[in-house]
């Protein structure tokens, strides 16, 4: 009779020590599970940028550069999502300036919307480019998005994943402190990541050198990773502590070109494991050198730029390639090349079309060729033989040279800052620099072929 209950509480026992095994095992799957996340790092978006090279150009591939900034994005957030990431990143430069076009911010809270239904939160760091912009002060964001004090470094909490971010906003564009030595130390407990926008002591090519700092600086902060941007190629700059440059999202010029990309970072048991390029380009911008020193006709160049073109972009996986082409080589087409500008650019994009309305499309030909001999190009025994001794006793007259500078000073000076890094002309170069015997002889090469033409 008495060892009824005993049995009883035996199987009690057992149960709860079952129960409790279960429940422990279970934790520390459950545990397991939330020490693994991946987040987004991306930033240097600029939507909605204004696009060099697009006046007056029709047609789908024109609409596709146009809108190429919005597509990124929104294929980064849909990325986002279908991969459930934990958060996004986002360290500057999300607009574009002085824009006051409101439809831009609209298409962007459209986005953080996407990502609020997924409970995905988006911390935003304001660049230089966002401090100009008048969205920026207006515009009422949705509740998942964190966006980073200007006055002074402020940290968010992560708790779920145990995440501490660190940043600080610009609050004006010309911003030339380092703000970076005033972030807050490591969050013991937490993987701490900075969210910083910064050229890095301006050794990165030619980016405005805001917010200075070095990369020892930031190694020895203390934070597990440094989420940065302003610098648009892409890269690792230190490994453990990570410093990365997300670079921008979508190339917007040849300046740009080559595969850009978001960075998705692994996490596991508070420590990085992984970091992968997240491509969502939708027009990648590509230097194509054609030579063309066996060709014979002038079909015979168009014919080798249609060649050239079809064989890369078969590895472009469906994106428009946005190409600049230099004709190079030594041709006794020289002349005629560089006579018929207008109809040589004309004639390359056409022959882009012909592979496919959205497969390519042509910025810009470059004529780098040079003449097979002087006699090539003058060659009827007339007066126009007389030229090349002119234009050589006028590069050394010091009185022309004079008022050459004078009169292209204005123009050089008046050159916007980005016309002056992008110079592929010769002549527009030797201006720049000053090199007013450069310019003499660039012109007299290219009155040369235009009379040679001529007089064919």
């Amino acid at each position: 009779m008495n060892s009824c209950p005993l049995e009883f509480s035996g199987a009690r026992f057992k149960a709860r020590c079952l129960s409790a095994i279960f429940m422990f095992c279970l934790s520390l799957c459950w545990n397991n599970d939330m020490s693994y996340f991946q987040f987004i790092h991306t930033g240097d978006i600029h939507l909605d940028s204004p696009l060099k090279g697009l006046s007056g150009q029709e047609g789908p591939a024109a609409e596709r550069i146009r809108t190429a900034t919005r597509t990124a994005f929104e294929d980064l957030v849909t990325q986002a999502i279908n991969g459930q990431v934990a958060f996004m990143v986002i360290a500057g430069d999300l607009y574009d300036g002085d824009w006051r076009d409101f439809q831009t911010g609209l298409f962007f809270v459209r986005q953080m919307g996407r990502l609020h239904a997924a409970n995905i939160p988006a911390f935003v760091l304001h660049g230089n480019h966002d401090a100009e912009s008048q969205i920026t002060k207006r515009l009422t964001l949705p509740d998942n998005v964190q966006v980073f004090a200007y006055r002074k470094s402020q940290t968010f909490k992560l708790e779920d994943h145990r995440v501490a971010l660190h940043g600080q906003s610009f609050r004006m564009q010309a911003t030339t402190d380092n703000l970076a030595a005033a972030y807050p130390p490591p969050v013991k407990g937490y993987f701490n990541i900075g969210v910083l926008h910064t050229a890095l002591g301006g050794t990165n090519g030619p980016h405005e050198n805001y917010a200075p700092c070095t990369l020892d600086e930031l190694v020895n902060k203390g934070y597990d990773y440094w989420a940065l941007a302003h610098v648009h190629q892409g890269g690792v700059l230190h490994e453990h502590p990570h410093v990365v440059f997300c670079g921008n999202l979508q190339s917007r010029h040849i300046r740009e070109a080559g595969a850009k990309s978001a960075q998705l970072i692994t996490v596991q048991d508070g420590a990085l494991q992984g970091i992968e390029p997240v491509h969502t380009d939708v027009v990648r911008w590509i230097y194509l050198d054609v030579p063309v020193g066996e060709c014979v006709r002038f079909g015979d160049v168009i014919d080798q730029i249609k060649s050239i073109i079809g064989k890369v972009t078969r590895n472009a996986e469906g994106r428009l390639l946005a190409c600049r082409i230099q004709l190079s080589g030594t041709t006794a087409l020289h002349g005629e090349l560089l006579a018929s500008g207008p109809q040589l650019l004309a004639e390359a994009r056409a022959a882009a079309l012909a592979l496919g309305e959205e497969v390519a499309w042509i910025e810009r030909v470059i004529n780098a060729t040079r003449p097979a001999s002087a006699v090539s190009i003058l060659s009827d025994g007339s007066a126009i033989n007389d030229l090349p001794v002119l234009l050589a006793q006028a590069a050394d007259d010091a009185d022309l040279q004079a008022e050459i500078a004078s009169d292209l000073g204005d123009v050089v000076r008046r050159l916007p800052h980005d016309a002056a890094l992008d110079i592929d002309d010769p002549l527009l170069e030797a201006a720049i620099n000053k090199d007013f015997g450069a310019v003499i002889e660039q012109a007299g090469a290219y009155l040369s072929a235009r009379l040679a033409a001529e007089r064919r």
